[in-house]
Parts: C-alpha cells; sequence; structure tokens
C-alpha cells in the first residue's frame, strides 16, 4: 500500500500516515528513518490476536476506510477470508491485510471494524 507520511508521532518510530482515499492512521515504521512529505509502499502488520464479535465487528459503513480515533486505530474493509488456522484477510482499498483472530464464524464479504493498538509497518522493495 502506498502510503504518504505526515508526521511523526509520539512514540518511537511512531509516524501519522494517510493511504489513497482511505484516510488517516498511526503506526509504528519498522525500516530505515522516514520524513514528513515522503511517500513510500508499505506493509501492515496487525500484531495482536483478535477475537470476532469482539474485535472485529460488522460495521454500518460500505466504504473502506482509516482513522484514529484516540489511541486507537479503526480499519474499515471487507472480511475476504478466515482459514481453518485462524487467519484472516481484510481487503482495504486494493490491498489486504492479513490478521490472526479467534471466535465464532463471521459473514465473508461483508464491512467490518476493526479496532486496533497497533499497527506495524514494513517498506517494500528495499
Amino acid at each position: 500500500m502506498n502510503i504518504h507520511i505526515l508526521e511523526k508521532g509520539l512514540r518511537k518510530d511512531e509516524i501519522i500516515f494517510t493511504a489513497a482515499e482511505l484516510g488517516e492512521a498511526r503506526a509504528v515504521w519498522c525500516g530505515p528513518p522516514v520524513q514528513p512529505g515522503e511517500v513510500r509502499e508499505a506493509e501492515f502488520e496487525l500484531p495482536q490476536l483478535f477475537m470476532r464479535w469482539v474485535d472485529i465487528v460488522p460495521s454500518g459503513s460500505t466504504a473502506c476506510e482509516m482513522r484514529i480515533e484516540g489511541n486507537t486505530v479503526v480499519l474499515t474493509g471487507i472480511l475476504e477470508n478466515i482459514e481453518e488456522d485462524g487467519t484472516g484477510y481484510l481487503r482495504l482499498g486494493r490491498d489486504l491485510i492479513m490478521l490472526e483472530c479467534l471466535g465464532e464464524p463471521m459473514a465473508l464479504g461483508s464491512y467490518v471494524e476493526i479496532r486496533t493498538r497497533e499497527i506495524r509497518l514494513y517498506p517494500v522493495n528495499l
């Protein structure tokens, strides 16, 4: 996903960024130092284990987006798939974000919201 770095965050290596028409989010940058104004291609990592129907909930929205609410980043996208081992895939625009989850089944192909306090971004094509 192409991201545009807006500013440095409060924590070490944290950045505030935008991605296309998806909105604004906060993440820890896990690569060489970056500066506000730079555009980078990045891969998302959601390191926490999410619980379906608790951390992953149906969304009233029918648009993919990212937003910051206090200390939390909210990702709204399409739940593409959940494999038997709990590996899930969230479609955010044209990109897929992999995550680990547990819990009762959810309808695939529907819009969901995921709330997280930690996103890591890794540079692509170093």
